[in-house]
């Protein structure tokens, strides 16, 4: 989960990609040159599920993404297969 908000902050689509389950991965993952990433809570973890609130800045407004993410553990790695918004 660090390591994937890590790779928002840092625009790293390709670590994106490789932490994303194959079967739900998008066909392009787009970067929003207008966010910049401010911090990340970790709220839960409890087996394949996290809990977070990541927040943002977009065009002058702080903004903040809650979900609750489902991973899946395969080949040794965790991988985001999706994610429901809380608020």
């Amino acid at each position: 989960m660090r390591s994937r908000y890590t790779a928002h902050v840092r625009n790293d689509v390709d670590h994106l990609a490789a932490t994303w389950h194959a079967d739900h991965r998008p066909h392009a993952i787009a970067h929003d040159p207008d966010i910049r990433w401010t911090g990340l809570d970790i709220v839960a973890a409890e087996g394949d599920e996290v809990e977070f609130v990541a927040r943002f800045r977009r065009g002058g407004e702080s903004l903040e993404l809650h979900e609750r993410s489902t991973f899946v553990h395969e080949g040794g790695r965790w991988l985001y297969r999706d994610g429901v918004k809380l608020s």
